[in-house]
């Protein structure tokens, strides 16, 4: 097998990448999006974890207070995020209806000391961001009227509760945790299942577009030929993953093993687009081919994230500098499988090349 054979057909499919909108649109998009990670990181946290949206916000919110006069009460007035208004609970309801409170709170007039449970009813807009926002600000002073009741009523209790002392949380942990735990495996692998998904149809089309017989005229053959559209796909990937690394750096998240990271990605990356070679090779039909590849993908990736040393934690732990020198062993691994996959792709290529012709 020549390589500058292989290097003419990954310039041809690179140049047709090109040539194809979409696919510049696709990876475009991609860029601009982590260009402004740190927008797209606000946002998704915000779903992650809505007590992260909170902290943003100083503005005080107007909330409806139907019911006795309570501690509660006392809290939510004494607190700086929020305006409490007096009123009946149907007044105070179509009042939220109308978005001029932001929430109402009903309290009955059970006593702190009574032997009955305090059952307090939060009314909020659905499906807001705002009611989001305030329903994690009354958490705190809902908490602290549940602490005031347990002390309260602290004698009734038969035996002493057990003490845990957990270790105290800073106040962006769960920004990080997101960060470095969900936003970064995600965007480095992201790449590696789109060029596994695209040399599929790189395959199948020669197939379908039945053009096998002008490539295999000119002095190639059919292996050099597949490693060709294999190596325009593989080179998209440490070009992807190692932008996404910058950009993220660039909006000022620390990543300290970076280099590593893309080898590990490169290596993995191979790997999954020989898999979807050898499954186009089988197929030669897209729709099955792409059905089979995507359906087993999703259930490769599920056991895989089963696995406590999985890539998706290697990584993880490489961005953070907190592996040590094992993960050159994984490394080594996945490249005797990866070579190994190498291997079996092109003797299966040349028994494909055989059938193709024989049945012709």
């Amino acid at each position: 097998m020549k390589m500058r054979n292989c290097r003419i057909i990954m310039k041809k499919e690179l140049k047709s990448l090109y040539s194809e909108k979409t696919i510049i649109f696709a990876i475009l998009l991609q860029l601009f999006i982590a260009m402004f990670s740190s927008f797209l990181i606000v946002g998704l946290a915000s779903m992650y974890d809505p007590e992260s949206l909170s902290r943003y916000s100083t503005v005080k919110y107007p909330i409806g207070y139907a019911g006795d006069a309570s501690p509660l009460l006392t809290g939510l007035e004494e607190s700086s995020d929020f305006v409490v208004y007096r009123m009946d609970l149907s007044t105070a309801v179509a009042a939220l209806k109308e978005r001029k409170l932001s929430a109402v709170v009903w309290a009955p007039d059970t006593p702190p000391d009574s032997e009955y449970p305090v059952k307090i009813t939060l009314y909020s807009i659905q499906n807001d961001i705002q009611s989001t926002v305030v329903t994690t600000k009354l958490k705190a002073v809902f908490l602290s009227y549940e602490e005031m009741l347990r002390e309260v009523r602290s004698d009734r209790l038969n035996v002493l509760p057990v003490t845990l002392n957990l270790p105290s949380s800073t106040t962006g942990s769960d920004f990080y945790e997101f960060v470095y735990g969900l936003l970064i495996p995600l965007l480095i692998f992201m790449p590696a299942i789109i060029s596994s998904a695209l040399i599929i149809d790189l395959i199948t089309e020669e197939f379908q577009h039945e053009t096998l017989e002008t490539l295999l005229s000119t002095p190639m053959t059919f292996s050099e030929m597949i490693w060709g559209k294999i190596l325009a796909c593989f080179v998209l990937v440490p070009i992807q993953s190692g932008a996404w690394l910058l950009l993220l750096m660039i909006n000022g998240i620390a990543i300290q093993g970076a280099v590593p990271m893309l080898l590990h990605v490169c290596a993995g990356s191979l790997a999954l687009i020989l898999l979807g070679t050898l499954t186009a090779l089988y197929y030669r039909e897209r729709t099955n081919a792409q059905f089979i590849f995507s359906t087993a993908l999703v259930v490769v990736i599920l056991f895989t994230l089963a696995i406590p040393g999985n890539p998706a934690n290697l990584l993880v732990r490489l961005s953070v500098g907190a592996v040590g020198t094992e993960h050159w062993i994984i490394l080594g691994l996945v490249t005797a499988v990866t070579v190994l996959l190498g291997i079996v792709t092109t003797l299966y290529a040349e028994r494909v090349k055989n059938y193709i012709f024989t049945v012709r």
